[in-house]
């Protein structure tokens, strides 16, 4: 035991395990899902550099073991180097499965994607589905094209996930009119919860989920109620926290900043998502 001890300073130390880590490569979105969990409704737009990313994924992937790591946004074929983000995962995190999540519509921006993709053997494209509209259909039929001949030219193949099956609410309202529901049990909206393990990097710090993260973004385009406060305090992992402080957010299930979330499922029909063309006023044809 004093052995131990003595020695347990120099033995490598085991690194606490996300199931999941997701990076917004690009804020914004070709599509317009009422309530998206990530804002991304809200006309936001930019993205983030490989650059920059590469010095966040610095900070944090010597100290914490990820199982998956998710591209997105937003919508992430709205980055010009998207492909390059690939490269950039696996040389931080080796071991982890790496997923592109994309809506398709701009996969033809991406010529070289597919064989980045279909080189590595743990990276996988998931086509979200967000509606099952004939004109939602349609919209899809060149995207399905596209996929079918990236099957038949380099062996790769899609996962398609219908995205709007079982849509929730995550919030009441839009805009400025936005509000957090008050049913006053974390616990109860943690369980219920589908972005419960999937952790955001962001600014080089590490938030508990998507809603907690770009609710400052909200915040600084729109006049949030003062019912958001308590949310807009949330405090991420810094990543000069401490390996006792890391260890602990690692394995921090339900907080007071889950209330901002339902406690109880709220379903409705998803509207059809695509953004439709504006007139020369500013009104939607």
């Amino acid at each position: 035991m004093a052995l131990r001890a003595l020695i347990s300073p120099f033995l490598p130390r085991e690194r606490p395990i996300f199931r999941k880590l997701e990076l917004h490569v690009a804020h914004g979105c070709n599509l317009a899902c009422e309530s998206c969990s990530h804002y991304s409704n809200h006309g936001h737009a930019g993205t983030v550099s490989v650059e920059e990313a590469d010095r966040w994924m610095a900070l944090w992937s010597g100290r914490v073991a990820v199982n998956r790591f998710s591209l997105l946004g937003g919508e992430p074929t709205i980055h010009p180097h998207l492909p390059g983000f690939v490269a950039l995962v696996r040389r931080h995190w080796p071991k982890t499965q790496i997923e592109i999540v994309s809506n398709g519509f701009f996969l033809h921006r991406h010529p070289s994607l597919p064989a980045v993709l279909a080189a590595d053997p743990d990276a996988r494209l998931i086509i979200s589905v967000h509606h099952d509209s004939d004109e939602y259909q349609e919209r899809l039929k060149p995207v399905f094209a596209l996929l079918e001949k990236w099957r038949r030219d380099h062996g790769l193949v899609a996962n398609i996930r219908p995205a709007s099956k079982n849509w929730t609410r995550r919030y009441e309202g839009f805009g400025d009119a936005m509000l957090p529901f008050e049913d006053r049990d974390a616990r109860r909206s943690w369980e219920i919860c589908p972005a419960r393990h999937c952790k955001q990097i962001l600014d080089g710090q590490i938030w508990k989920c998507a809603p907690l993260a770009y609710l400052p973004m909200q915040k600084a385009r729109y006049r949030l109620s003062e019912k958001w406060d308590p949310y807009l305090a949330y405090k991420p992992l810094e990543p000069n926290c401490s390996d006792a402080e890391l260890t602990a957010f690692a394995a921090l299930e339900d907080e007071a900043a889950c209330g901002m979330c339902p406690a109880k499922q709220r379903l409705f029909e998803l509207p059809v998502p695509l953004r439709r063309p504006r007139t020369r006023d500013g009104a939607v044809a």
